[in-house]
């Protein structure tokens, strides 16, 4: 059974950090991650994603605070946030895609809530 679980959210200051990880389990090997956030009332948008060759890509609003990171090894996923502001409060959410031959399946964790306080 394949089963992605976030971790490392919480409650911090504006300006303050977190790191949040995505541990997999039930996954031979990953293709690539990604993480989401969804804020109340709004549809979940993409924060950054990160292939297999550590291709890396960033919504504007997070470029140059917030990195993404994967240890292929472990199959886990890294979102270090930095310089966190009231409006990146959310419930952060992982995502995995596999590749077997040629079909692509996608695997999402429950999400993990970020409260950045002003």
């Amino acid at each position: 059974q394949v089963q992605l679980v976030e971790s490392g959210g919480g409650l911090v200051q504006a300006g303050g950090s977190l790191r949040l990880s995505c541990a997999s389990s039930g996954i031979f090997s990953i293709n690539a991650m990604g993480w989401y956030l969804q804020a109340p009332g709004k549809q979940r948008e993409l924060v950054a994603t990160i292939t297999t060759g550590v291709r890396t890509n960033y919504a504007d609003s997070v470029k140059g605070r917030f990195t993404i990171s994967r240890d292929n090894a472990k199959n886990t996923g890294y979102l270090q946030m930095s310089s966190l502001k009231p409006e990146d409060t959310a419930v952060y959410y992982c995502r995995a895609v596999t590749v077997v031959i040629t079909y692509e399946y996608e695997y999402w964790g429950q999400g993990t809530q970020v409260t950045v306080s002003s």
